[in-house]
């Protein structure tokens, strides 16, 4: 029993350093980001948003 207690403890201890990159956070700036600019849109106007954003992708994220 106490084995497993300090083996959680050092599990916790291991998983709490500061990270350099914080994807949830990236996702929910972006995620803002977008609602702002497209909050008053109508469907059309969100319509052409999107279809204006992909055209400026050259690639999909993940391929190379």
């Amino acid at each position: 029993m106490e084995l497993e207690v300090l083996k959680t403890e050092s599990t916790m201890k291991a998983n709490n350093k500061e990270k350099d990159f914080d994807a949830v956070k990236m996702m929910r700036d972006i995620r803002k980001e977008i609602h702002v600019e497209t909050e008053n849109m109508s469907y059309e106007e969100l319509r052409a948003y999107i279809d204006a954003q992909l055209a400026q992708k050259s690639r999909l994220i993940g391929q190379q």
